[in-house]
């Protein structure tokens, strides 16, 4: 069984789901690919695993790192889980490029390298932005490209968490990413 539920947060709504093993997905209302994968099978109620992901963004939106991550239930291909592990281990207050991700993916698959944009395309789909930091991955030239939640939503979250946005540019043309 799935549930949903819904969070208020600053920078707007956001929908929660969940199953019995973990949380599923984390979508601002109206961003790209918004509750893709989401079965028309979900019950709206606040499930302990919902309560916990709450919890972890009240803390997150204070400005502060939280020191727990609830359960997290990922469902995609071995590449794009690949991508949002190493995501996860994006330190809070950092930022990452996708060419380094592709380094890491291309290390861990034993291969001499890996396509930025293959990387790109599975950043774009993490279901569960924010808790997966996909905000705090830019482009090589320091280019805030496209976050599916909105550019201008991505550079609020690097600032709450301390990053200095104005060493960043914004591309005229931002394509939707994560």
């Amino acid at each position: 069984m799935n549930y949903t539920t819904h969070y208020t947060s600053p920078l707007g709504d956001i929908l929660l789901a969940a199953d019995e093993q973990g949380l599923t997905g984390l979508w601002f209302d109206n961003q790209k690919y918004y509750a893709a994968h989401l079965s028309s099978n979900h019950k709206e109620c606040n499930h302990p695993i919902l309560k916990e992901a709450q919890k972890w963004l009240d803390i997150y939106f204070t400005g502060q790192e939280p020191d727990f991550i609830p359960l997290i239930h990922l469902a995609g291909t071995e590449f794009q889980i690949a991508v949002w592990n190493i995501l996860q281990q994006i330190p809070y207050g950092e930022t990452t490029t996708y060419g380094e991700i592709a380094k890491k993916i291309a290390l861990q698959r034993g291969l001499a390298r890996m396509s930025s944009q293959a990387v790109g395309g599975a950043v774009g789909h993490n279901p569960i932005s924010i808790l997966i930091p996909c905000h705090r991955v830019i482009g090589s030239n320091h280019s805030l490209t496209g976050y599916a939640g909105g550019v201008h939503k991505k550079r609020a979250l690097l600032q709450l968490e301390g990053i200095d946005i104005t060493k960043f540019i914004t591309l005229p043309k931002e394509l939707p990413l994560c």
